[in-house]
């Protein structure tokens, strides 16, 4: 297939790059007093994150400039990949955080193989569905393995006890199965079992169960789960309308866990205001305007539904962080695309939007 080659979505990558500049400032302010008691350095984390920033940017680019026609063939070799590091991560080889194993320590990085895992998924999906169009509406053959696969890696995600990137997972897959031709229906059945599925996660692991409690009324739990989402709360209501000022959050000392990771939303929202918030939010909106205008504009089925994955992938992320910080949703431990501190998320998410580059240097309607 040939197609006429044109420049990529540069809206897509200006948007992109004024998340990740957000990000990186609020990396730094968010982290400084931590980076500080505990490293000695208040740039700490900002400096890692800035490496991070300049990794992912030349992917993003080299991503951008590769054939079009030979995406499909990393598919399944990323697909593999992701599969032998999810089983490894949860042996010994993994190495355990807060109870949870779900890093490999490569000397002083710290790789997260589920961030992988989420974007070899969609790409294999893309390359699937490309492949079964035509039987995407039955339920037997076209929707019920891509259940299966759903099953298994969320599964090995989740005996690394993290629900949130399971859901996260499961979320962007169901979308791209009706991105694909799949009949309400058809989806309607598998949600039912998935919902099942998430309750029974809940139930049967006891703090997931006292998050939720929590979640229905925090100052009743005030002094234990119910914690840190009232101290972000107290963050978001201090910003006001244009907030405390850059740098001068009072949460980030000491008050709210996870300030610069899972709840970087809220230091920026104390810091920033509602301006900021506003801003952010803004810059998330015109992101997924562009990825789902890159994907209706898409030159064939694989790029279209690649491109939609792509896009729910990070919206979705986004709609889930900052549902859990302002209180709408229970916690779980879910970063902000391109804001929250962490390298992998941040370099997979990089080569995720130069993958939606490369596909917006092929729009049929320029």
């Amino acid at each position: 297939m040939r197609l006429k080659k044109g420049p990529p979505d540069f809206v897509l990558f200006i948007t992109t790059l004024a998340l990740i500049g957000i990000g990186l400032i609020m990396v730094f302010s968010s982290s400084s007093v931590t980076s500080n008691v505990y490293y000695d350095d208040a740039y700490y984390y900002f400096k890692k994150q800035l490496m991070w920033a300049f990794i992912g940017l030349v992917a993003m680019i080299v991503v951008m400039k590769l054939n079009f026609n030979r995406l499909r063939d990393f598919a399944i070799p990323m697909l593999v990949l992701a599969l032998i590091c999810l089983v490894l991560v949860i042996t010994p080889l993994g190495t355990e955080v807060k109870g949870s194993s779900r890093w490999f320590e490569l000397g002083p990085v710290r790789f997260a193989p589920s961030e992988f895992a989420k974007l070899a998924f969609v790409l294999f999906l893309a390359k699937s569905m490309e492949a079964n169009i035509n039987k995407i509406r039955s339920f037997t053959q076209g929707v019920l393995p891509y259940v299966f696969m759903l099953a298994l890696g969320c599964g090995l995600i989740m005996m690394q006890r993290d629900l949130g990137t399971a859901f996260v997972l499961a979320g962007t897959m169901f979308f791209m199965i009706l991105v694909a031709g799949a009949k309400i229906s058809h989806l309607g059945l598998i949600t039912l079992p998935g919902v099942a599925a998430v309750f029974a996660a809940i139930i049967f692991e006891p703090y997931r169960m006292e998050r939720l409690m929590a979640y229905t009324n925090p100052w009743k739990y005030a002094n234990d789960e119910g914690f840190q989402i009232i101290q972000s709360l107290y963050a978001l209501g201090s910003g006001g309308l244009f907030g405390m000022g850059l740098g001068r959050s009072r949460q980030k000392f000491f008050y709210l866990p996870e300030q610069h990771t899972d709840f970087i939303f809220a230091i920026l929202g104390e810091e920033l205001g509602f301006i900021g918030v506003t801003l952010v939010l803004g810059l998330f909106l015109l992101f997924a305007w562009r990825g789902f205008k890159i994907a209706m504009n898409a030159p064939d089925n694989f790029s279209r539904i690649l491109a939609s994955g792509i896009t729910i992938l990070v919206v979705f992320q986004a709609v889930v962080n900052i549902g859990v910080v302002s209180g709408a949703l229970p916690v779980t431990g879910i970063t902000l695309p391109f804001i929250s501190y962490g390298g992998t998320s941040l370099l997979f998410s990089m080569i995720g939007i130069g993958l939606l580059l490369n596909i917006s240097r092929y729009s049929i309607n320029k």
